[in-house]
């Protein structure tokens, strides 16, 4: 599974002219579930995402996770993340996982995060989002949390 996190001040997800998500400071987290990813994959995903230090201390180091500083979380389905950019000038998508996996394991994302931090919003699957955001920093990190082979 995929994540790429970015650091915002405020984030937002829209369908359909209507607010479906937002955030204030915190996170903005476009997830994307690759083939061969299950839900091991995406627990040590959520593992990593939630203690990942990205936001400054008393001494201005990225020593704090949002956890640590009750930073809002704003997840967003995002397919495009598993991208095949190899060769040609149009993308493959054969690396994402098919969307009704891709589905359940977003989903089932959203769920353990909503158990484990308070603070939590999300886009919504297979709609038409606009998403945006205010990086603060600004601050962009990709995870990645391949299957074992």
């Amino acid at each position: 599974m995929i994540a790429l996190l970015q650091r915002v001040t405020y984030a937002s997800v829209v369908v359909n002219e209507v607010t479906v998500g937002a955030i204030d400071a915190g996170l903005m987290v476009l997830v994307c579930a690759e083939r061969g990813d299950t839900q091991k994959e995406a627990d040590a995903l959520l593992g990593k995402l939630l203690s990942y230090r990205v936001f400054a201390d008393d001494a201005g180091k990225m020593n704090r996770s949002v956890v640590d500083v009750a930073g809002g979380l704003l997840l967003v389905p995002q397919f495009t993340l598993a991208a095949d950019t190899r060769s040609g000038t149009r993308p493959s998508f054969t690396p994402a996982a098919a969307p009704e996996l891709a589905r359940k394991l977003f989903d089932y994302f959203v769920t353990q995060a909503a158990q484990r931090h308070a603070q939590l919003a999300t886009g919504e699957f297979g709609a038409d989002m606009q998403v945006s955001l205010t990086n603060d920093g600004p601050v962009t990190f990709w995870l990645q949390v391949k299957p074992a082979m």
